[in-house]
C-alpha cells in the first residue's frame, strides 16, 4: 500500500500488544502522566474494554473513549482515545489465552494500515509475545520482519536499532540460533545495514555525517585472523566498501572494548554481529530509557526495549519509562520525515488537509 503523508496535526498509533502482558499497564500509566510529561498525542489501537478492565484493576481513574484517528488529539486531553481493532480479548493479566494472538496481532495490522492511510503519524508498538503469536499461525522472526511485510516491498530490510541518549546499536542479525550466526553474516548483509543506519541517521536523526563503529565477531576482533578469519574476511572488507561509498565506516573493533564511555565519544551507532553482543550493553547503560526504532521502513515505527514481563502484568509495579521515549523519540522522527517531506515537495505539503486539533470526541 502506497504510504499517504499524514498532516502535522496526526496523533500516534500506538498497538497494545499482548493483552496479558504490560502493555494496558504501562499505556494507562503514561497516559495519566501525559501533562506533566509533555506527551505527544496519541490513540491505542486495540480492544477498549481491556484497557477498562486493568484501569480498574489497578486503580487507576482512566476514562477510555472510543473515536477516530483524526479525533484522538482533541480527545486526548480528556480521554484515552482508542480505535478499535480485531477481536476482543478475554485474557487475564499474565495468562494469556486463544484471543491473545489474533488481538495482538490485529492491533498491529490497524496501526500499520492507519499509518499508511496519513491517518497516523508514526506507529509505537507494544510488546508481544511470539510463542503466542507463533501458536495462532504467526511465521514472523518477531516484530521487525512483520512491519516490513505488512509495509509491502518483498525487497524491504529492516533494520533494528535500539536508541537511547548513552548509547544506540544495531545487531545486523537478530533473532537467530547463535550457531547460525557466522552462516547469516556477509559482507552484503552489513553494506546495506550500514547504508540504512547511515541515511536513516541523516534523514530522520539530524545527522549530517553519521559515524558508524562496526564490532568485530571474533575476540579482539580476530586479532588480524589469529582468532577466525570473518572479522579479516567479511567485517573489514564491508566496512572499506562503506567508505569508498562516502559513508563514516570504522571497524571491525573489538567488543570488549567499544562500549566505555571515551569510545562511545567517538561513533553515533554500534553495528554488531549479533544480537545479544550490542543489546546487552545498551540494556546495562539504559535499561529504562533504551527505544526500539525499526530503520529502512517507509514510516516510522518506535518501541519499549522489553518484553510482556507476564510476572507483573496487572500488579502496578511496571515502569513506563521506555513507553514514554518511545512515544517522544516517535513524534521526534515523524515531525523530521514531514519535515523533509515540505522541503522535497512543497505544493503537496501545502496542499494536506489540516485537521483541527481541538477536534472532540463524541
Amino acid at each position: 500500500m502506497p504510504l499517504r503523508t499524514a498532516p502535522p496535526s496526526a496523533a500516534l498509533a500506538l498497538s497494545l500488544g499482548e493483552p496479558a502482558g504490560i502493555g494496558p499497564d504501562i499505556v494507562l500509566l503514561a497516559w495519566v502522566g501525559r501533562h506533566a510529561l509533555g506527551l505527544p498525542a496519541f490513540f491505542v489501537t486495540g480492544d477498549a474494554d481491556v484497557l477498562r478492565r486493568r484501569a480498574t484493576r489497578l486503580g487507576l481513574a482512566v476514562p477510555v473513549q472510543p473515536c477516530a484517528p483524526e479525533e484522538a488529539v482533541g480527545c486526548f486531553r480528556e480521554a484515552l482515545p482508542v480505535v478499535a481493532a480485531g477481536p476482543s480479548a478475554t485474557a487475564e493479566p499474565g495468562l494469556p489465552d486463544a484471543t491473545s494472538g489474533p488481538a495482538a496481532r490485529a492491533a498491529i495490522d490497524a496501526a500499520v494500515g492507519l499509518v499508511q492511510a496519513g491517518r497516523a503519524a508514526a506507529i509505537v508498538t507494544n510488546p508481544i509475545a511470539k510463542s503466542v503469536l507463533y501458536a495462532d499461525g504467526f511465521t514472523f522472526p518477531g516484530h521487525t520482519e512483520y512491519l516490513a511485510h505488512l509495509a509491502g516491498s518483498p525487497a524491504l530490510q529492516p533494520v533494528m536499532m535500539i536508541w537511547s541518549p548513552e548509547l544506540a546499536v544495531i545487531p545486523a542479525t537478530i533473532h537467530i540460533p547463535v550457531a547460525e550466526i557466522v552462516h547469516r553474516l556477509t559482507r552484503e548483509l552489513l553494506m546495506e545495514t550500514g547504508r540504512i543506519a547511515a541515511r536513516d541517521l541523516t534523514e530522520r536523526f539530524g545527522l549530517a555525517r553519521p559515524r558508524l563503529a562496526f564490532c568485530g565477531l571474533n575476540p579482539h576482533a580476530g586479532e588480524q585472523g589469529t582468532i577466525g578469519r570473518e572479522d579479516e574476511e567479511i567485517t573489514r572488507p564491508a566496512v572499506a566498501a562503506l567508505q569508498r561509498e562516502g559513508i563514516d565506516a570504522r571497524g571491525p573493533f573489538p567488543a570488549d572494548t567499544l562500549f566505555h564511555a571515551r569510545a562511545r565519544a567517538g561513533y553515533d551507532v554500534v553495528i554488531g554481529a549479533y544480537h545479544d553482543q550490542v543489546l546487552a550493553p545498551v540494556k546495562t547503560l539504559a535499561f529504562e530509557r533504551a527505544v526500539n526504532v525499526t530503520l529502512g521502513l517507509p514510516f516510522v515505527r518506535t518501541s519499549p526495549d522489553h518484553g510482556t514481563a507476564f510476572d507483573i502484568a496487572g500488579t502496578g509495579q511496571a515502569d513506563p519509562s521506555s513507553l514514554i521515549e518511545a512515544l517522544r523519540l516517535a513524534r521526534r522522527l515523524a515531525d523530521a520525515d514531514a519535515r523533509r517531506q515540505a522541503t522535497h515537495n512543497p505544493a503537496r505539503a501545502e496542499a494536506e488537509p489540516r485537521r483541527a486539533a481541538a477536534a472532540r470526541c463524541a
